[in-house]
């Protein structure tokens, strides 16, 4: 009930399926009436002037019927298409606006089965309430009166049967539901492992795991098939029942039928319109079976929907969009901040974190590999929030900020370098979609990746695959900072993005980002002391609190912790002269 509200703005189509369906049924239940005229006062009666007018009568209702039956089906389709497609869009939606612990939550299987499969079993659903519910229940309904109007005491046999069939029915439900959300979650185990092999498909080749992953695969396959095949037994082994049963109905009216001709009580056209209607009857109830089968199926994926779009974003837009007026822009300040991540023990992972970058300033942070550098700047654009103490930019906390205002004064290069598929132009112009080409030339001269670009065929119009698996990781670096050089940011942070380039590149980087973006403040995180050298500052941090913080040479003399990084890293040509 809760995915109602998105066939409302369809109503009108979604009112005009069932009463196109109306005309299909009334003709329907209309014929098997001709039929007895035929057979009773035409055939039997030798007269065939009127066996042809009512032939004409039925294949004119045979027209209509199938004029209603095609309008019914077209409007059902576009609406349950503009329900799929207007829910597909909230879910997405929703999932964009997820924080990293949320998504993390969900997994990326589950929200890629979420956003395809579930959808596609809900939209599946309101054609067949709008379609088959009406035509069901009204076939139902006319069929059983109409054999009745015939002779009442076929009443009794329906009597007799249909709480049979209702219950074969409810048993199956009962047993088959609670099967359908099993069947969803394998699903998303598979579409988890599929994912995590198509996305790490180097990896696995590297290591020639390809067997364990098959295996891996294979596993998840089977697990999906096995309860697969629970509720297709089930099912398979219901509709047969069903189909024995209306069967022996049928031949239970075709013996009463017999009994009362021969009694002269009813003629034959009157028992085989008797059939038929039963037979509508009987079918309409197990297409019910089959309704509330999808319905089961439906309501297991709707619940998975309704999980999404009712979980609040953990991270909540303030209600400031710029700051207030001041002639310096671009400051970060660290107050106290700690931080550990959601659903976690032990020691923070960031304490009492006090920092304080200048407008125009570049300060490097440096430190082991898990002590917290990246969960330091990812509380700067509010990807977490710290648990203590504040983040403030241009001296307002960034809780303050909406969210788009608060990620417009920050670019952010990240650890692993996100591209799409399209050109190195679409690619760059991420950071601004209006950029002309020329700036985004600049941009890439900063970045130091116009050389290689140039070299490609087509330039600036080269197409890259997805994840831009076609380049190397210190291209794909390279294209990710003129991205984030491109949208000109108050604050530029590099989370370790660098890595791969060699040094003389990264010098060079360094050299034109400080000729060309003068007033950028940058926050730099890096593994290597030979790329933090040139910093303002560097803030070396220690299990997630600052040891010390100066420049190059003040820590050289003063911090013990610097120098034992320093002098581990010192390698022919990796650090040049001071």
């Amino acid at each position: 009930m809760k995915l109602i509200k998105y066939l409302k703005p369809y109503w009108f189509i979604a009112l005009m399926t069932p009463l196109f369906m109306v005309i299909e049924v009334v003709v329907d239940l209309i014929q098997p009436k001709l039929m007895s005229k035929i057979v009773d006062d035409g055939v039997l009666a030798g007269n065939m002037e009127l066996i042809i007018t009512t032939g004409i009568t039925m294949m004119l209702f045979v027209i209509l019927g199938g004029i209603g039956g095609i309008g019914s089906a077209a409007f059902s389709s576009a609406t349950s298409q503009s329900f799929a497609m207007d829910l597909r869009n909230d879910v997405f939606k929703k999932t964009m606006h997820l924080s990293f612990q949320q998504t993390d939550k969900f997994t990326t299987g589950s929200l890629v089965t979420r956003l395809t499969s579930d959808i596609t079993m809900v939209q599946n659903l309101v054609n067949q309430i709008l379609r088959m519910m009406v035509r069901t229940g009204m076939l139902f309904i006319g069929g059983v009166v109409m054999v009745l109007s015939l002779n009442v005491k076929f009443g009794l046999v329906l009597a007799a049967v249909l709480p049979l069939q209702a219950l074969g029915t409810y048993i199956v439900l009962k047993k088959g539901s609670p099967l359908f959300k099993v069947v969803q979650k394998k699903l998303d185990k598979v579409n988890a492992v599929v994912q995590e092999n198509v996305s790490g498909a180097r990896v696995v080749k590297a290591y020639t795991r390809e067997e364990h992953e098959k295996e891996r695969f294979y596993s998840a396959n089977e697990d999906l098939i096995g309860i697969t095949m629970r509720v297709q037994k089930l099912m398979a082994t219901a509709m047969p029942l069903l189909s024995i049963l209306m069967n022996v109905t049928v031949l239970l009216i075709i013996y009463m039928g017999g009994l009362q001709v021969q009694a002269r009580q009813m003629q034959v056209g009157e028992v085989m319109a008797a059939v038929t209607y039963i037979s509508q009857i009987l079918h309409g109830v197990m297409m019910f079976s089959m309704m509330f089968q999808v319905f089961s199926r439906a309501s297991a994926s709707a619940s998975r929907l309704i999980e999404v779009l009712e979980t609040e974003p953990a991270i909540h837009d303030g209600n400031r969009s710029l700051p207030p007026e001041q002639k310096e822009k671009g400051t970060v300040c660290f107050e106290n901040a700690s931080f550990h991540y959601p659903n976690t023990t032990g020691r923070p992972v960031l304490q009492g974190i006090n920092l304080e970058v200048r407008p125009g300033e570049m300060v490097a942070v440096l430190g082991a590999t898990g002590s917290g550098k990246s969960s330091l700047v990812n509380l700067v654009p509010r990807f977490y929030d710290t648990t203590e103490g504040r983040v403030l930019v241009d001296g307002v906390d960034v809780k303050e900020y909406t969210l788009d205002g608060l990620r417009e004064k920050v670019g952010m290069v990240l650890q692993t370098s996100e591209l799409f598929a399209g050109t190195i132009l679409d690619n760059i112009r991420w950071g601004n979609e209006s950029a002309t080409e020329e700036e985004v030339i600049a941009a890439a001269k900063i970045a130091q990746a116009d050389e290689f670009i140039q070299s490609f065929p087509d330039g600036y119009q080269t197409q890259i695959t997805q994840k831009g698996a076609s380049l190397s990781g210190g291209q794909k670096q390279r294209l990710s900072i003129a991205r984030a050089i491109l949208k000109k940011p108050e604050i530029l942070i590099f989370d370790d993005s660098t890595s791969a380039l060699d040094l003389g590149t990264e010098a060079r980087l360094q050299k034109a980002m400080r000729q060309s973006l003068k007033g950028t403040t940058v926050i730099m995180i890096a593994q290597r002391v030979a790329s933090v050298m040139g910093a303002d500052r560097i803030a070396v941090i220690e299990n997630g609190a600052i040891a010390d913080c100066g420049s190059h040479y003040e820590l050289l003399e003063r911090s013990p912790l610097y120098q034992d990084i320093y002098n581990s890293q010192i390698r022919k040509g990796e650090v040049g002269n001071e």
